[in-house]
């Protein structure tokens, strides 16, 4: 895929490092089997409590303070009254104090964060777990660095909010699965940022899908064809290294593409309605035709894969961020009964619409609410193998939209394909060549 393994020299623990054999399709299966839907499936268990005996309040730490990290903390504080913003970590010093200085001003009394609760630097996140007494930790880092902040978090006993995707490649997956393990042992809730799982009338038309109101699913196309993003402009200052995280959206290494960064969420709701098995294979088409400057790294600007399932369902997935083009963000499902449209929450059948009017409450703090709700019940909410079993099918397509070719899901899952730098620090970083299908070699 353009990007070859490099042995690591890091001032941290690698995103990749597995202890476990590498997994095969038939273990998600089981899996699957076994954590259907992924939401209820852990409220078989009392979890530890995840607060003090007479101290109501929810303590929670934020790693990643840029938009998204900013945003989740936001949505955690609008889930419950009792909630506590304690601690910030994020690589850049200026972004740590611009989130202390905005939840100051937004929560003086639930968001002020003490200076020495504050951390900046690669191993940021580590201090803020290691040294701050917190129950759930917010991660919204690039996805590169989510399989190390995931598996440290775990292993420390935290609850976990989990943006996505979970990794960038097949081993910072495999290692996101190991530390899986690790969280459902600790009974540990772990809620993932694939946000539409908890948008209620997605919920709701998802639900009647299969329940079979559309019959058996044919076929599913999953469009996510949108235009151009932000871009920072480089200042002096600035290293190769760093001007690649703060612009992680164009860098393989950092985002995983934009098929995996955002189309992962369509991605999300076709193995959703699969019910979060595998597939057996995938085909793919893509390259870089529009977006082809520096700035935008070395990533493609659209993508086409098919994914086949056993029983012979196909998903046709579409993605592109390409100004001046049609844009449309849908989820199309074809039974043998009649369709549906997902986020339209519309189902027709059998010459009649049904569409959902019920309540439609923000679902980014909605995905909070639930947790904080169910953490205080002393019940867990379990993502983690779907948030897994998402994340690679989009690493599966890109593998094969960059190689050009037909992969089965063991062989990627099992790819030994590194995307990490060689070293974490602040200086010269090469980009890697864009991928060319055909001569792109699989890993």
């Amino acid at each position: 895929m353009g990007q070859s393994a490099n042995p690591r020299s890091t001032p941290q623990p690698s995103p990749h490092a597995e202890a476990s054999p590498p997994p095969s399709r038939r273990a998600f299966l089981r899996r699957s089997a076994l954590a259907a839907g992924g939401i209820a499936a852990a409220n078989l268990a009392i979890p530890r409590m995840v607060h003090a005996a007479g101290d109501d309040a929810i303590r929670f730490g934020l790693i990643g303070c840029g938009g998204r990290g900013v945003g989740a903390a936001e949505n955690a504080l609008n889930a419950d009254p009792n909630n506590r913003l304690v601690a910030l970590a994020d690589l850049f010093p200026d972004q740590v104090r611009h989130a202390r200085e905005h939840f100051a001003r937004r929560d003086p009394n639930r968001a002020t964060v003490a200076e020495d609760h504050c951390f900046d630097g690669f191993e940021a996140y580590k201090r803020l777990i290691d040294f701050v007494d917190i129950d759930v930790v917010l991660m919204a880092t690039p996805p590169h660095f989510r399989p190390a902040h995931y598996e440290y978090a775990v292993n420390a006993g935290k609850h976990c909010f989990v943006e996505k995707p979970v990794a960038v490649d097949a081993p910072g997956i495999r290692r996101v699965m190991a530390a899986n393990k690790i969280a459902q042992e600790k009974k540990l809730t772990v809620v993932s940022g694939l946000c539409w799982r908890y948008d209620l009338g997605v919920r709701e038309t998802m639900k009647r899908v299969q329940d079979g109101a559309i019959g058996d699913i044919i076929a599913v196309q999953e469009n996510y064809n949108a235009g151009f993003l932000w871009h920072k402009a480089r200042k002096p200052e600035w290293t190769d290294m760093e001007y690649q995280i703060r612009n992680w959206l164009y860098y393989t290494w950092l985002s995983g593409d934009h098929n995996v960064e955002q189309h992962v969420h369509s991605l999300d709701k076709a193995s959703w309605v699969m019910g979060d098995k595998p597939p057996v294979r995938a085909t793919g088409l893509g390259g870089r035709q529009v977006r082809t400057a520096p700035e935008f790294g070395n990533i493609f600007d659209h993508h086409a894969v098919v994914y086949e399932y056993e029983n012979g369902v196909r998903v046709f997935a579409f993605c592109r961020q390409q100004d001046g083009t049609s844009m449309d963000t849908e989820d199309y499902f074809f039974g043998t009964k009649g369709q549906a449209r997902i986020l339209k929450n519309e189902i027709v059948a059998g010459g009649e619409k049904w569409r959902y009017r019920g309540a439609t409450p923000n679902m980014y703090d909605n995905e909070h609410k639930e947790m904080f709700a169910a953490m205080r019940k002393g019940e867990v909410i379990y993502n983690g193998d779907y948030m897994a079993t998402s994340s690679m099918l989009a690493i599966l397509g890109r593998m094969c939209t960059y190689t050009g070719r037909t992969l089965t899901w063991d062989e990627a899952i099992n790819s030994k394909e590194d995307l990490s730098p060689a070293k974490y620090e602040f200086g010269p970083l090469e980009v890697p060549p864009v991928a060319k299908p055909g001569r792109t070699k699989f890993a």
